[in-house]
């Protein structure tokens, strides 16, 4: 756990809790906003979420050679969140977009 500073914990883990908060906000804005997308979102930020925890957890046991696979894992979650986020980004955007065609589509058949 001497590892890192106490700032760099705190801020280590912060930004964990304030992810898991994001996630959670995220998820309850799609059943406000009636957009799945946003629950596509939340989903795809899960795989981020599990990249910060291994390196939190690395960092707690001292840099642990033994565990130096998590680094690994680490690299391995960060990818697979910046795919599923710009996934899950581009599920908003594209039922956003549908929502905006289905009404124009609505408001031509009742103009004619």
């Amino acid at each position: 756990m001497h590892a890192l500073s106490l700032p760099t914990w705190i801020i280590h883990i912060s930004s964990v809790i304030e992810w898991i908060a994001a996630i959670w906000l995220i998820w309850n804005y799609a059943s406000v906003s009636d957009n799945v997308g946003w629950r596509w979102l939340a989903f795809g930020m899960l795989p981020a979420l599990i990249s910060a925890m291994c390196a939190c957890t690395w960092h707690f046991f001292d840099n642990a050679a033994d565990l130096e696979w998590l680094v690994t894992v680490q690299a391995a979650t960060t990818f697979l969140g910046n795919c599923t986020l710009a996934l899950g980004a581009w599920a908003v955007w594209r039922h956003r977009d549908l929502e905006h065609r289905t009404a124009k589509i609505t408001m031509e058949k009742t103009d004619a």
